[in-house]
């Protein structure tokens, strides 16, 4: 059956409620974004099911009850338990490279099972992102990665933060993590403040920055084997660009508790590297 994300809001243009909040048998609307893909371009008819999962936990059987030109209604049918999250989160540092190559770095971690991605940019970075492009850049990366969601079977997006230089966000890692805001698309708004992403307001366990090969230097974290099997833990990953980080930028990051980790012996591109990195994670901690 086809999924789809139900983004909850409850502001003065929309009210989408929580799916928890319903009984089973309950008529739901669904969002604009729903309608459009599974009544207009799949052309779903009365009757059809389909999933639905608001990322609050589990998903929901649902049935299409109405269809109108611009709205479209479907009643409850079941609500699953299933919650496919890694026993571990992550929060991946991500310097910003260009077109599909940063599509497929968020697809994949989030297939992989990130719990968030924070934008960077960085002295060698090829991404700046001026003012006005923060938010169409935003919202289309954080789409991305409810299309990834949809498609694996992951309950619970990602939230992609909106970018910071590296500098900054290494200087508020050194701050209360509990203080710092963080600015995400308006459509995982509500679903932010959900007690599961609340880890990414404390100090993570292990930090961790991909590093390119060289001699003498550590393969693994010797910690990361034994954070990795702790119930709840948490690891941030810093991933820098084609270029590297530049030498300030390393040495800032080894200040607030970042330990290098090279994965074999060939240079990973920055879209590969959270590919590599989740996976060899996820293979330790099982």
């Amino acid at each position: 059956m086809r999924r789809f994300f139900y983004a909850t809001s409850n502001d003065q243009n929309n009210t989408f409620p929580q799916l928890s909040a319903l009984p089973i048998g309950a008529s739901v609307e669904l969002t604009e974004n729903i309608v459009h893909h599974w009544c207009r371009v799949l052309r779903a008819n009365i009757g059809d099911q389909g999933v639905l999962f608001d990322g609050f936990g589990g998903e929901y059987q649902v049935q299409l009850q109405t269809i109108s030109k611009k709205h479209a209604t479907a009643t409850l049918l079941a609500h699953l338990a299933d919650d496919r999250s890694p026993s571990v989160f992550t929060k991946i540092g991500l310097v910003m490279s260009r077109g599909e190559r940063m599509d497929y770095a968020i697809q994949k971690s989030t297939e992989l099972g990130a719990t968030a991605i924070q934008l960077l940019s960085s002295h060698h970075g090829e991404v700046n992102l001026k003012p006005a492009q923060v938010e169409k850049k935003l919202a289309h990366w954080q789409q991305v990665a409810i299309a990834a969601c949809e498609q694996c079977g992951l309950n619970r997006p990602p939230l992609i933060i909106a970018p910071l230089s590296i500098d900054d966000w290494l200087s508020h890692l050194e701050a209360e993590p509990a203080n710092v805001e963080i600015a995400i698309s308006p459509v995982v708004a509500t679903l932010s403040q959900d007690p599961y992403y609340q880890v990414l307001q404390r100090a993570a366990d292990l930090r961790i920055q991909l590093s390119v090969p060289a001699v003498g230097q550590p393969a693994m974290p010797e910690s990361l084997p034994t954070i990795l099997k702790q119930k709840n833990a948490y690891v941030e990953l810093l991933i820098g660009p084609e270029g590297g980080l530049s030498s300030d930028e390393y040495e800032q990051a080894a200040e607030v508790g970042f330990e290098a980790w090279q994965i074999g012996t060939r240079i990973l591109r920055t879209e590969t590297a959270p590919v590599v990195a989740l996976a060899t994670m996820h293979a330790l901690s099982h």
